[in-house]
C-alpha cells in the first residue's frame, strides 16, 4: 500500500506533463473532483492538485520539446545525486540532472534501459503528496515493459526493490508485485507486466509508468471521462481480489487508471 511516510524507493508523488494545463484541469476535476491551486508566481504555471482539501499531485507545461503529454511517477531517495549514478551504472539515461526545486528538495529525471521514464524526489521541506490510498489519490503505479527481466535487474539495481511474481487467471501472464528495499510485503507499492511493443501504442513501443487513482465508484468516475474529452481504453472490469478498474487516457492522451478497491 502506498503511504505517507514515504520508505527509500517508495512513490512520494505524481505530476501530469500537459500542453493545456487549464484543460487538464477541467478534466480531473470533472473526473476525480479535484481542486487545484497555484504553486506560485515563480513556479512556471505549475499547479497543485487536491483531493479533499490535501495535495494529490499536480499539472504543469510540457518540460522536453519532444515530450508526450503524460503523467510523471515520483519515486523518494535520500540522494538524488547518486541515485543519478545508479541509474546510468544499470543502464539507464539521466534526461535532467538533479537540481534543486527551490528549497523544497531536489529532483532528477531519468529513463530505464526500455524507455520507461520516471523521476525521483530528494526531500528537503516538502516530502510529497498529503494523502494517498482515498478518493482521488495515488493507490498504485504501474509499469508495463517489453521486457520484465531487463526492468527488474535495472530498478533491483537503482531501487533495490523486491519483486514478487503472480500469475494471472486465464493465461493472463505474470504479474510482478513491486516492494520498497527491506519493507514488508504490506508495503507493495507497484506492478510490472511485459508486453509486446505493439500493445504500447501511446508509448511508440516504449516502457511505460502510469498512475492508479482510487475512486469510490469506477463507473461513475469512467462514465465522466469521455463527456469530458478524454477516453475509456478498457473497463470498467473486475479483477478478482483487486477489484473494480478502467484504464483511461485524458484529452491530451495521457494514461491513468482509475481503481474501485476490492472490499478488505
Amino acid at each position: 500500500m502506498i503511504t505517507t511516510d514515504f520508505l527509500s524507493g517508495s512513490p512520494c508523488w505524481v505530476d501530469l506533463g500537459a500542453p493545456d494545463t487549464g484543460a487538464a484541469a477541467d478534466f480531473y476535476r470533472s473526473v476525480l473532483g479535484w481542486e487545484t491551486e497555484s504553486a506560485g508566481p515563480d513556479a512556471g504555471g505549475y499547479t497543485f492538485f487536491k483531493a479533499a482539501g490535501r495535495t494529490v499531485g499536480a499539472v504543469g507545461p510540457l518540460g522536453e520539446d519532444d515530450g508526450r503529454p503524460a503523467w510523471t511517477v515520483y519515486y523518494s531517495v535520500p540522494d538524488a545525486e547518486a541515485t543519478a549514478a545508479a541509474v546510468e551504472k544499470a543502464g539507464g539515461t539521466v534526461r535532467a540532472a538533479p537540481v534543486d526545486v527551490m528549497g523544497f528538495g531536489a529532483m532528477a529525471q531519468f529513463s530505464d534501459p526500455q524507455g520507461g521514464m520516471f523521476a525521483v524526489w530528494q526531500p528537503k521541506s516538502f516530502p510529497g503528496f498529503e494523502t494517498a490510498d482515498t478518493h482521488g489519490a495515488l493507490n498504485w503505479v504501474e509499469l508495463w515493459t517489453t521486457d520484465a527481466a531487463g526492468a527488474r535487474a535495472f530498478y533491483t539495481g537503482v531501487f533495490g526493490w523486491s519483486f514478487e511474481a503472480t500469475e494471472l487467471p486465464g493465461g493472463g501472464g505474470t504479474y510482478t508485485l513491486l516492494t520498497p528495499a527491506g519493507a514488508p510485503p504490506e508495503r507493495m507499492h507497484g506492478g510490472m507486466m511485459e508486453m509486446s511493443a505493439e500493445n504500447l501504442p501511446l508509448t511508440g513501443g516504449d516502457a511505460d509508468w502510469h498512475p492508479v487513482f482510487q475512486v469510490d465508484d469506477c463507473a461513475a468516475a469512467t462514465s465522466a471521462v469521455e463527456p469530458a474529452g478524454g477516453s475509456v481504453l478498457m473497463g470498467p472490469d473486475d479483477a478478482p481480489g483487486v477489484g473494480r478498474l478502467s484504464v483511461c487516457t485524458d484529452p491530451a492522451g495521457a494514461d491513468f487508471v482509475l481503481l474501485e478497491p476490492a472490499p478488505q
